[in-house]
Order: C-alpha cells, then structure tokens, then sequence
C-alpha cells in the first residue's frame, strides 16, 4: 500500500477552495458594479431600487465573506500534518457548503414569500417587498448553486481519499 502524501491531499482541497472563494468574490464584485451602478438611477418609488439596493448589500457581505475565507487559506501544509486533521477539515468544510445550501434554500423562499407579500392589494411596501423578493432569488439561486457545487466537489474530493485510508 502506497505511503498517504497528506500535503498534497491537503494542497488538493485548500486549492479547490481557493477557486471556489475566487467564484464567490467575482459575483460578490459582479453585484457591487452591476447593482451599484442602478441602484443610483433608480427611483426609490420602484422595486428596481430595492433589487439592485439589496443585491449591493449581498455583495457587501459575499466580498467580507470571499476575503475572510481566502486569507485563511494556506499555501503549504504544516510539517506536523495528520491525517485525522486532514479528515477534520475535510468535514468541516463539506458541512459548511451543506449548511449554506440549506440556508440558500431559505433565501429562495423567503424571496417567494416577499414576492407573495407585495402582490396583496393595498400594500404601501409593495415596491420594496417585490425588489427585495427578486434580489433573494437572484442571490439565494447564485448561492444554492454555488454551494452544492463546491459541496460535491469536495465531497467528491474526499470520498477519493477512501481507498487512500
């Protein structure tokens, strides 16, 4: 049986997650010129302000979230490297996207229900409610698909390692 090289597995997985956190800060910087630049022009009176206003926000908070994530990558392996820390991580990381695919699913519908929301007659934040419907669609559905394929990338990853053990 050959002997396990943990740092290349480990390189393997922080180099996915690089890629995958290069996506997310790409849309994040996507939003923030796109929706930045209508936001501006739009009138607060209509749901285009709220959509692009929302969609700055989602790409405030996916900017933060791409660079936290990328400054903690690591570029090499530390010397002292297990395989029960490789494994940890490794779970850690499939959870993470699992969890985030849940909640990608909830923006989604919370969108629906916003949109459900701003359709009732009589509504004085019809506007509001209808732009910021559309923007969790936009953003969940980006971020739904995102998320489950960076989760069965590494979930693939990992499940490559079995043999290995």
């Amino acid at each position: 049986m050959p002997a396990l090289d943990l740092a290349a597995l480990d390189h393997a997985r922080e180099m996915l997650l690089g890629r995958a956190l290069a996506v997310l800060a790409a849309w994040a910087l996507l939003n923030l010129l796109v929706s930045g630049t209508f936001v501006k022009q739009a009138d607060r009176r209509f749901a285009p302000y709220y959509f692009h206003g929302m969609n700055v926000g989602w790409g405030l908070v996916n900017t933060v979230l791409a660079c936290w994530g990328i400054l903690h990558l690591r570029f090499t392996s530390p010397p002292s490297l297990r395989l029960a820390e490789l494994v940890a991580a490794q779970l850690h990381n499939e959870n993470l996207f699992m969890l985030n695919t849940g909640l990608d699913v909830a923006y989604v519908m919370t969108g629906f229900y916003l949109r459900a929301l701003a359709a009732t007659p009589g509504r004085a934040d019809a506007s509001r409610l209808d732009g910021f419907g559309r923007s969790l669609w936009v953003q969940g559905g980006f971020l739904l698909v995102f998320d489950a394929a960076v989760w069965g990338l590494l979930h693939g990853q990992g499940r490559a390692w079995i043999p290995l053990l």
